[in-house]
């Protein structure tokens, strides 16, 4: 059974057939097919074909490899026309993670293929040989409103850009070289007190990238704001990262910042394998998120603290867990700050590292949050790890009550990820 995609091309009207044939040898007009994708929507995408005769001398067996090498590529473009009709499910996997760089490669060579807005991957190149230069030029080539997963590979540099992922875009990847994500930077160096019309920046102005799209995924990136706080001075929260949108996935990222350094400000989010760092309140918000197999490092060169949880009410399901995390750095520090007067944070089987302070916690000056405020900790290790002087009001969790912030349950993640 013919292929839509071969059906479509033998009906062009642009297609023609030139078979020449001669008494001492075989020859057939090669037609080289260029296939531009440019939907202006996943669902009025349309194939512009551009004929290139090419003539070949060529035995029997020659055509026959390129009869099958055509086919192939007929029926991988057919797999890419029927993704391209498919609205994106409602949940993240691996492969939304992923860029097979090898096969993407020998598409462009063999097809001269080119990823315009709203198709699968847009490649990020500071050379000029990608599909944009800037990680903001990319998020622009996809459509608003996009209903299916569009992967955005960037290669390695240092790309100094505000970036801005929008709630009218979701299901956007960045992807990096996971083996190079030292190297692929995007930064910026805002801090809230930066002065604009009207005002001051603000903590959230100041964030390098923001993401505000839901099922937003990243791995083998860095996001950076390069400012450096001064311990005590209003106006100095810088932040590299923040996110609004629900339902996000960061797979083995490098958070870095000195202030608020993650604004993990709203929506249900998973951080694996990642590696955070700052020295203020380093990772802060109003979401409901899982740390698991994290390194959050402190730079402080006094005090300092990790988490600042912002929930006001105990009708709000959010909160921190950490689980399987190491602690490091400098300094010493709190695990948690109560920003909220009902803050929740949670470390369940960490390294903790000589940086935290003996007391373990904050009630951020405000005695009335000692009685509502949930900090808890479950089996840690390490010399960082001893409680016998936290602060009294804080919790070491027994199996039953450190059940609900071990796993993906935590984040509502049956519902929408699929690892």
């Amino acid at each position: 059974m013919q292929s839509r995609i071969f059906s479509y091309l033998t009906s062009h009207k642009d297609y023609k057939r030139d078979y020449t044939t001669t008494t001492t040898t075989s020859r057939s007009s090669i037609y080289c097919l260029h296939f531009f994708l440019t939907p202006t929507s996943p669902s009025s995408s349309t194939i512009v074909i551009t004929l290139l005769p090419n003539v070949f001398m060529m035995n029997t067996g020659v055509l026959s490899i390129w009869v099958v090498v055509c086919l192939v590529l007929v029926g991988e473009l057919e797999a890419r026309f029927a993704r391209m009709e498919e609205n994106a499910p409602d949940y993240i996997t691996w492969d939304d993670m992923k860029v097979d760089v090898v096969h993407e490669q020998s598409l462009r060579l063999w097809l001269g293929l080119k990823y315009h807005q709203g198709s699968r991957v847009i490649v990020v190149d500071q050379s000029g040989k990608g599909d944009s230069v800037t990680v903001k030029g990319a998020i622009d080539m996809v459509p608003p409103f996009n209903t299916q997963r569009v992967k955005i590979y960037i290669l390695p540099g240092i790309y100094r850009e505000k970036v801005i992922v929008p709630a009218s875009k979701p299901y956007i990847s960045f992807i990096g070289n996971p083996d190079r994500t030292a190297e692929t930077v995007i930064t910026w160096n805002d801090k809230a007190s930066d002065k604009v019309p009207g005002g001051e920046l603000g903590t959230c102005g100041s964030a390098t990238v923001s993401v505000e799209s839901d099922y937003f995924c990243a791995r083998g990136i860095t996001f950076e704001n390069s400012v450096v706080a001064v311990p005590g001075r209003d106006g100095m929260q810088a932040v590299a990262l923040r996110i609004a949108g629900d339902r996000a996935m960061f797979y083995g990222v490098r958070i870095l910042g000195s202030q608020d350094t993650l604004l993990d400000e709203t929506g249900s989010h998973y951080f694996y394998q990642c590696y955070i760092q700052g020295f203020v309140d380093f990772i802060c918000g109003n979401a409901r998120s899982l740390y698991k197999d994290c390194e959050l490092h402190s730079t402080a060169e006094t005090t300092g603290a990790i988490a600042a949880h912002h929930r006001s009410s105990p009708d709000e399901d959010t909160g921190f867990s950490f689980v399987n995390c190491k602690i490091t750095g400098s300094g010493s520090i709190y695990l948690g700050r109560a920003w909220g007067n009902y803050s929740r944070a949670v470390y369940s089987q960490c390294d903790i590292a000589n940086v935290v302070t003996p007391s373990g916690w904050s009630d951020w000056d405000d005695p009335w949050k000692q009685k509502t405020a949930e900090f808890g900790e479950y089996q840690c290790t390490g010399p960082g790890a001893d409680r016998s002087k936290r602060v009294p009001w804080s919790k070491s969790l027994n199996d039953f009550q450190v059940q609900p912030f071990l796993d993906m349950n935590f984040i509502g993640g049956e519902q929408w990820l699929r690892l």
